[in-house]
């Protein structure tokens, strides 16, 4: 097939150039790095044009949530890149005092990011500045589902990196699935758990190592004692951004039954003040990505109580931003990642059963908590597992680049942001580098082995002082005079056995 066959070419290039070493030296990973960061200013129109056709995102929406975290990702690597691969010292004991240990990163080889379609540049450029920023080479395979996002990346980002190092593959299932039949050195994959498993499965053959960036069902503690007007505001921002389509947006609402009507009502009103009566003429309202989603995501509404919202037009792909009131654990929105504009809310009789229905599920990919009492957000944290946790707000924790970002579990495996970007996609190579000299230590390791080289062996390796310099410094010129008195015992011992013999 002449589509396989330049899919396979772009591979095969890509490697060839990884192997000549021009991927390695930092000067060449800034250049890239800063060239990225070019295509992302210079191609901002093209950028947004495209994402308004794939999920009617505005313009200013595009560069808030895909864009300004990729330039922010971008000066955080090439401020700090050098700091990165520089060789990493480490705690000596009193066997390698003498001698260099350190941790050299090195890159992988080849990474294939396959993204997501959506943010469909940030979450499949952020790993590519992690993979530029290792030294790597990778194919990038822009999710098929945002077909315009997919043909602007095509098109115009080989013309800013090198597009041998870093090609741009599209195509659908079967250009994923060839891809996924060949051997990378790392795959790393954003999108659901089902195909999270068959990428898996596939990395498996050539036991090469991934990231699965997932998601599920992120719960949304409120406690009963916060300022619930400014929770409900924050929360009504973090699940109808992107029109629901977010990983870590709150999938549910735990409450307790004595708030659940003042929860609905300050729902409403931010629903209100951020997209006006009519959110299907706001700007700033997106749309679900396809008609099969719509259909997915307005059948969980079948057996549940719409509070707020519920209107849809499936032509346009609308869904308005839509709450669930008395939600049952075995409703169809309760069943799945909802991943569009619902909103369920669950009642329960505080915060210890919240976190009991919590841990009845998979561990989710966000957690959720807004409380004033710290007592109470310290017990969710202590009590739960989750990829990440934000208390008093949603969505933030994303733009920390100090914070590692990914999954656990069902929600993923791996993370990245910053530098564990850059650590995620590197060899973290262990380099011990000794002399050929003070053999005399060396004797307690060497047969015939005997209680007093035991002894000795013990105290060496379980014995770990904690030394300035100086101590460093004494220590070592002991330990040369022991060595040097041993090998004189020794010498002394081997001109005995010879005179004797």
């Amino acid at each position: 097939c002449p589509r396989f066959t330049f899919t396979m070419l772009r591979l095969r290039c890509a490697r060839k150039a990884f192997l000549t070493g021009r991927s390695k030296p930092l000067e060449h990973r800034i250049r890239q790095l800063k060239n990225l960061q070019r295509f992302l200013l210079e191609r901002e129109k093209e950028i947004a044009e495209a994402i308004k056709k794939d999920l009617n995102k505005s313009e200013a929406g595009t560069q808030l949530y895909e864009t300004l975290g990729l330039e922010g990702e971008i000066v955080l690597a090439v401020k700090k890149l050098a700091e990165w691969v520089a060789p990493r010292p480490v705690e000596k004991n009193l066997l390698t005092i003498s001698d260099t240990v350190y941790i050299q990163p090195e890159p992988l080889g080849v990474v294939l990011i396959i993204g997501a379609w959506n943010y469909p540049w940030a979450v499949t450029i952020q790993p590519l500045i992690g993979a530029i920023a290792a030294g790597n080479a990778a194919v990038v395979k822009p999710s098929e589902v945002c077909v315009h996002t997919a043909k602007v990346m095509e098109d115009l980002l080989p013309a800013y990196i090198d597009k041998e190092l870093y090609p741009v593959v599209t195509g659908g299932v079967s250009e994923t699935q060839e891809l996924l039949r060949q051997r990378f050195d790392h795959v790393f994959y954003t999108g659901n758990s089902m195909v999270g498993k068959l990428v898996m499965e596939a990395a498996a053959k050539h036991l090469t190592p991934i990231t699965l960036e997932l998601g599920g069902k992120s719960p949304c503690y409120i406690d009963k004692n916060c300022d619930i007007p400014i929770a409900c505001r924050r929360v009504t921002w973090g699940k109808y951004s992107n029109c629901g389509q977010t990983c870590i947006a709150p999938d549910y609402i735990l409450c307790e039954p004595s708030i659940q009507d003042r929860v609905l009502e300050e729902i409403k009103k931010s629903i209100k003040a951020f997209y006006t009566e009519d959110p299907k003429t706001c700007p700033d309202y997106g749309r679900i990505i396809n008609q099969r989603h719509f259909k997915r995501i307005m059948a969980m509404t079948e057996d549940s109580t719409i509070a707020i919202g519920g209107d849809s037009d499936e032509s346009t792909c609308y869904i308005a931003p839509t709450v669930l009131k008395d939600v049952q654990v075995n409703s169809k929105v309760m069943q799945e990642e909802i991943f569009g504009p619902l909103l369920p809310i669950l009642t329960v009789s505080g915060v210890d059963e919240a976190i009991n229905f919590i841990n009845k599920g998979e561990k989710p990919l966000a957690l959720y908590i807004f409380s004033p009492d710290d007592k109470v957000i310290k017990k969710v944290i202590a009590e739960t597992s989750s990829g990440g946790v934000l208390a008093n707000d949603c969505l933030v924790h994303y733009s920390v680049s100090a914070l590692p970002f990914g999954g656990v579990g069902n929600s993923g495996m791996g993370s990245y942001h910053g530098k564990f970007s850059f650590d995620n996609l590197s060899h973290l190579r262990g380099c011990l580098i000794k002399q050929l000299k003070m053999e005399g230590v060396n004797d307690m390791r060497y047969p015939p082995h005997t209680a007093k080289k035991l002894f000795w062996a013990r105290f060496f390796i379980l014995k770990n002082p904690d030394l300035g310099w100086l101590g460093r410094m004494t220590l070592l010129a002991i330990i040369a005079v022991v060595a040097a008195v041993v090998l004189q015992v020794r010498g002394k011992e081997e001109t005995v056995c010879v005179g004797g013999g």
